[in-house]
């Protein structure tokens, strides 16, 4: 059975509509101002920042940290996962 993950935060589900159909606390319009969103990379043994290249084992713990590359500017914004 495959996992699915949310890009902005790692929160794993089963399927892709129980993921898309839940509230995401991480969402760049803010916390729970919007719904998962579908991490379309393969699963893998560490995650890079698409921005910076900081490493991490899981997609949650990437993107709890703020980017000092985002485009947002220095640390306005939080690493986002590599495909």
């Amino acid at each position: 059975m495959s996992n699915f993950y949310c890009e902005y935060c790692g929160t794993k589900s089963s399927s892709i509509s129980s993921l898309t159909g839940s509230s995401c606390s991480r969402h760049p319009l803010g916390g729970n101002k919007g719904r998962h969103k579908l991490y379309e990379g393969s699963e893998k043994s560490k995650y890079s920042c698409k921005y910076c290249g900081t490493s991490s084992s899981s997609i949650s713990s990437l993107t709890g940290n703020s980017c000092s590359r985002h485009p947002n500017g220095s640390n306005k914004g939080k690493h986002a996962a590599a495909l």
